[in-house]
């Protein structure tokens, strides 16, 4: 059973601040991978290749993908940053609702449960 630290990335896989600067430097991110698992963490874009903050429609299908990835992989624990509402300055009662339906092994920020509620 492994713990896997979530991070809010860019699709560069520029790791250089935030979660994503401590996902490189503290859970095996790679520099150059913008997108999916890596190391002990996973990354979800939330700017684009040119370092612009993606809209949440444009976020979703990455939290989507993310959300499968976990489903399909019960024996690991999933701990989720508040991805997209440091840096990328979304609200996060506007990404929260992309992890509804998220299986119990995803365990999101305080910041996105309370969101939630």
């Amino acid at each position: 059973m492994a713990i896997v630290f979530v991070f809010g990335s860019n699709l560069a896989g520029i790791h250089g601040a935030g979660a994503a600067h401590e996902a490189a430097r503290c859970w095996g991110a790679l520099v150059g991978q913008g997108i999916g698992p890596q190391g002990r963490s996973y990354a979800i874009p939330t700017k684009d290749e040119h370092i612009r903050t993606m809209t949440v429609d444009r976020i979703a299908p990455y939290v989507r993908d993310f959300v499968k990835y976990a489903a399909e992989n019960p024996c690991d624990s999933f701990l989720v940053t508040a991805i997209g509402c440091g840096l990328a300055g979304h609200n996060p009662h506007d990404i929260a609702p992309l992890f509804v339906g998220a299986t119990e092994n995803v365990f999101l920020s305080e910041k996105l449960v309370a969101a939630l509620r």
